[in-house]
């Protein structure tokens, strides 16, 4: 058996258990623990394999391209697989504890994992329309688990993120909808191979506009990130390190990489969007954590400017006007801070949750003093917090410096220098943190506070030690995933050679 053969688990595996944990725990609630650990240890352990294989297409039912429905297994859709399914493991453990705060654990289980299904599907599929089909899903399942509390807050926050999620899920339909009545398919290599007879005309243009409106709003790029502040508190820490680890960087980020690299191909007003887009959220996010107290959307806010930096790297690998070596390093750093902010605001996230769950408070400045407490929790936090700064040898220094590199030897000097300032500004937020929550007096409630439990701070340890991991592995990383995620986005020939099945 091959993975070529197993594809589709991918989805149809979380879908099926998700609705077999329900049935199930009618009987014994404990098994949803054990169910959702299984199946998320199956699937990260596929995608690990995934990234192994040679590119391929699975054609369900046989039928072929357009007319069938089409997975694609590149190299990028097995990094995002990998990042995906990882993160959604250590999630999981996580959640067997932290989620006894919560009623109704089996549900969150099964709601969790149709929110994989989703993700998972979006990354595989070839086909625009299942795109938005397993987009709703994925966003659907994560409206309730952020109201997953029932407290006003997450009903607020769930009820907002639901409304302006529709918003963009009706601009990505109407864009699929006019892209249809243009080229009569709905297959993204056969759209590829149209647009290049069609060329980029007033409707196409529009499209366009219309997905990076959509997809820009479930990645929560300023100006469309209203959702994103409120939501990210406002759910259980695991939730939150799914919403900002890999949910907005499934729906949005991949789906907007997918469509204008391998679709629509290079062009220079999609990349001076982009790019503009990526240095306002870089900005208006760290500006806007800066002053705040609560801890998870201090995180939030970082989530979008972070998020700033993988847009401008896709912005300047889309640009027709640089060499292309730069544009392949400008991408190149786009992608591997996509995996950087992965690691280290999961664990930030987890990091936020396991304080809140021994002190009861997401207040930073009603903190203080927990490395004396709490010290894996601890450590685990400062690595995070040296990664998103930019400290080296640490993970996020290396793919930033790449960004900033790639953007000067561009002649983009102005972009070049915002990424700069945004990097200082992190670190000063950051410092801040460290100060009031890591550092400092412990107050006195908090005497008796003790380690969070063991299945909350093995994912943390996991995390951190990737954090250290992926920054002193970073020159052999140009010769393994990423440089075939890379290579899967700058070759728009080989992925319209998809329309055919190889």
């Amino acid at each position: 058996m091959t993975m070529q053969t197993i594809y589709p688990l991918f989805t149809a595996l979380p879908l099926a258990a998700a609705f077999f944990n329900l049935l199930v725990t009618k009987i014994n609630k404990k098994a949803a623990d054990y169910i959702a650990f299984l199946v998320t240890a199956a699937l990260a352990v596929m995608a690990v394999l995934t990234i192994f294989e040679a590119p391929f297409a699975y054609r369900i039912g046989g039928f072929p391209a357009p007319w069938g429905i089409l997975l694609i297994s590149d190299g990028l859709s097995a990094l995002m697989l990998v990042i995906i399914n990882a993160i959604a493991l250590l999630s999981i453990i996580y959640s067997i504890k932290y989620m006894t705060m919560y009623t109704a654990k089996p549900k969150y289980f099964s709601l969790f994992l149709l929110m994989l299904a989703g993700m998972n599907g979006v990354v595989i599929t070839g086909d625009l329309f299942n795109v938005f089909v397993f987009l709703e899903v994925a966003s659907l399942a994560s409206y309730a688990l952020v109201g997953f509390g029932c407290e006003h807050e997450e009903l607020e926050a769930s009820f907002k993120y639901l409304i302006l999620g529709e918003v963009a899920s009706t601009a990505i339909l109407f864009g699929i909808a006019f892209l249809y009545s243009m080229t009569g398919t709905l297959n993204m290599p056969d759209l590829a191979r149209q647009l290049e007879v069609l060329g980029i005309n007033k409707a196409v243009a529009f499209v366009i506009a219309l997905f990076i409106m959509g997809f820009g709003l479930k990645a929560s790029m300023v100006p469309f990130h209203a959702w994103l502040p409120d939501a990210h508190p406002s759910a259980p820490a695991p939730i939150s390190a799914m919403l900002s680890g890999v949910l907005i960087k499934a729906i949005g980020v991949y789906a907007i990489a997918r469509v204008m690299f391998d679709v629509v191909g290079p062009n220079a007003m999609v990349s001076s969007i982009l790019m503009f887009l990526g240095a306002l959220s870089m900005l208006v996010g760290v500006f806007l954590a800066v002053g705040q107290s609560d801890f998870k959307r201090m995180l939030a806010y970082h989530s979008i400017s972070q998020m700033g930096y993988v847009t401008i790297g896709l912005g300047l690998g889309l640009n027709p006007n640089v060499p292309p070596v730069i544009a392949a390093m400008g991408l190149f750093g786009g992608l591997y801070h996509l995996v950087n902010h992965a690691v280290f605001k999961s664990l930030l996230f987890l990091c936020a949750g396991a304080f809140e769950f021994r002190t009861g408070t997401r207040n930073r400045y009603e903190m203080g003093g927990l490395i004396r407490k709490m010290p894996v929790t601890s450590t685990a936090c400062s690595i995070a917090s040296l990664s998103i700064s930019g400290v080296p040898p640490f993970n996020g220094f290396w793919s930033k410096l790449i960004i900033i590199v790639a953007f000067i030897q561009a002649g983009y000097y102005v972009y070049g220098a915002i990424a700069v300032f945004v990097a200082f500004m992190t670190l000063l937020s950051f410092i801040k943190l460290q100060r009031f929550v890591i550092f400092g007096q412990l107050p006195a409630r908090f005497a008796n506070i003790q380690e969070a439990p063991f299945a909350m701070t093995l994912p943390l340890v996991v995390l951190a030690i990737l954090c250290i991991a992926l920054g002193l592995a970073y020159p052999y990383l140009d010769q393994g995933a990423l440089q075939a995620a890379r290579a899967a986005l700058l070759d728009k020939v080989s992925y319209m050679g998809f329309i055919i099945g190889g």
